[in-house]
């Protein structure tokens, strides 16, 4: 059998959008995924999200170091290892990023990365299914293979929510993803006539059903680099340890945790770290696993005085029902992730762009499905977008098959605490305006007890988690940056034939969540290796003209 012209370590969602693209120009592809089939109700119908991320069939199961600044907490760190990625187990909202994250990315040594570069990326890639219902249709793409569209909205209190935040003197915006992020307004999924819109339904399948594009089920354990350039990879399927060969390329896709982990076990990396574990030193790229980032966010809960929340479907009954409508007809509560009002907002005067994230849920629920003692009620997910603490991943040993260590360092700044005090006061804000009260009887959590910064650092120290946005751990820069690990065109620096495309080499944690940036790099990354690029486009997105004056 011919070796592929490209292989791609990792089905996710960078990597499917890779092997649709590099597919569709005529090009030999090797997919290689551990994970297995997304097939079954759990990961294709939205609603039921909690599930397939506490799965250890398609979740790694990594959790953090001890955090010493949340009181030693463990934070469960899912990744999807099932095709698609961490497409198929995530909450299905979909963000671009603020066009403010992008040019700081250029300004940061990614030249060709700012948003004018990336903007036509988003665009081709978006099908984007709501332009009868405000938006904006200019900014968005039409024709692209993933689906994007807004959940009904049905419940009044989705209505609540952005009226609350108009009423507390914010921006109402009808698009975050088009020219204005900044304001309250409807949150988009990937969600497509009532399932999930993953990347593998979106480009994988899609690929597969060309001959050019293979995929094949095996655990990848490190590059084979032969004189300074890539030339395949050692996998482990049916028990047996093998080299796939590339004719090209080899295209590393395996996510923030696990990309950093397979260049050290190839030799990339920290050389002290790398020689610590007994691994040759065939690159020392120090930034190799650092520059660790999430967003963390707290869940501000509200008990509801009326009986109009999803708690009444939280039964067996309920579940079995919201089951079966939407098996049979791909409808109703089964076909929405119930994210479905949004809000980004600044949390201070002087900064430019939102740096503060809501999702909007009607039940007072925890990703782990645990819904709270009051029964009916309502949340709303905070948390700052730009923290200052960065972490890494280092190895364990140097045996492929065992988790890397990964140590967020969450919170270890005086900004962190400042900003997420901000975050919990702003929100007790906007659930104070008129429009709720209609619908609120009390403060569930943090609770009206927690008031003083200590008190409110308290609520913070045992009750924050991890949005599961890691990033930034094989960031992109310039070449000669000694901290970067790729350069603009996503080149491992110091090695050929090998490139690294996913959320790791984002300079900076983007606003939001990372899905929709994370497919980008893949689109934009093909092009790259196809030595092609679409136009800039240059239009001018909205900045607050009071940001330097005023906070909203």
């Amino acid at each position: 059998m011919t070796a592929p012209e490209y292989i791609i370590v990792g089905a996710g969602s960078a990597g499917c959008a890779m092997a649709f693209r590099l597919a569709e120009a005529d090009r030999t592809v090797l997919v290689v995924e551990h994970g297995g089939s997304d097939r079954g109700p759990l990961i294709q119908m939205p609603a039921a999200l909690s599930y397939p991320m506490n799965m250890g069939l398609y979740d790694w199961g990594f959790q953090s170091e001890p955090e010493p600044h949340l009181g030693g907490r463990r934070l469960a760190t899912p990744r999807g290892k099932v095709i698609g990625g961490s497409s198929s187990i995530n909450g299905m909202v979909y963000v671009r990023g603020h066009a403010g994250d992008f040019d700081h990315w250029a300004e940061s040594g990614a030249s060709g990365w700012s948003f004018a570069d990336v903007l036509p990326y988003f665009r081709r890639m978006e099908a984007w299914n709501d332009a009868g219902h405000g938006g904006d249709p200019d900014w968005r793409g039409l024709n692209g293979p993933l689906h994007v569209t807004r959940g009904p909205r049905s419940n009044p209190l989705h209505t609540a929510f952005v009226e609350a935040g108009r009423q507390a003197g914010y921006e109402v915006t009808d698009d975050y993803n088009g020219k204005q992020q900044e304001g309250f307004g409807p949150m988009e999924q990937t969600v497509w006539k009532g399932r999930r819109w993953s990347t593998a339904n979106a480009y994988l399948k899609p690929a597969l059903a060309r001959k050019n594009c293979s995929l094949t089920r095996a655990l990848a354990r490190r590059i084979v680099i032969e004189n300074g350039r890539a030339v395949g990879v050692e996998v482990e399927r049916g028990g047996r340890v093998e080299v796939l060969r590339a004719q090209k390329e080899v295209i590393v896709a395996a996510s923030s945790i696990n990309s950093p982990k397979l260049l050290m076990l190839s030799g990339i990396g920290p050389a002290r770290h790398l020689a610590e574990h007994g691994i040759e030193i065939v690159a020392d790229r120090p930034g190799v696993g650092q520059n660790l980032q999430d967003h963390l966010e707290v869940y501000v809960q509200m008990a509801a005085s009326q009986p109009i929340t999803l708690y009444k479907y939280w039964n067996l009954w309920g579940k079995a029902l919201i089951g079966a409508q939407w098996l049979f007809t791909g409808k109703g509560h089964g076909a929405s992730n119930q994210f479905e009002s949004a809000a980004f907002i600044r949390s201070r005067a002087g900064v430019s762009y939102p740096d503060i994230q809501y999702h909007f849920l009607p039940i007072a629920v925890r990703y782990d499905g645990k819904v709270a003692a009051e029964g009916h009620g309502f949340q709303a997910h905070v948390g700052p977008m730009r923290s200052p603490s960065r972490g890494e991943v280092t190895l364990r040993s140097s045996d492929p098959k065992e988790a890397p260590r990964i140590f967020f360092n969450y919170m270890s700044t005086e900004q962190d605490w400042e900003d997420f005090r901000t975050c919990i006061r702003l929100t007790r804000e906007i659930f104070a305006q008129t429009a709720f009260e209609p619908f609120v009887s009390k403060e569930i959590q943090p609770g009206h007890h927690v008031q003083s910064d200590a008190e409110i650092d308290g609520f913070i120290r045992d009750h924050a988690e991890s949005a599961y946005h890691p990033c930034g751990t094989c960031r992109m820069g310039r070449a000669d940056d000694p901290m970067a690990v790729v350069d603009p065109q996503a080149r491992v620096i110091g090695v050929e034939g090998l490139r690294l495309a996913d959320s790791s080499i984002f300079p900076r944690i983007p606003n939001g969540n990372l899905n929709a940036p994370s497919i980008m790099v893949g689109e934009k990354v093909s092009d790259h290796i196809l030595d092609r690029s679409l136009a800039p486009e240059n239009l001018t997105p909205w900045f607050s003209p009071r940001w330097q004056n005023a906070q909203r």
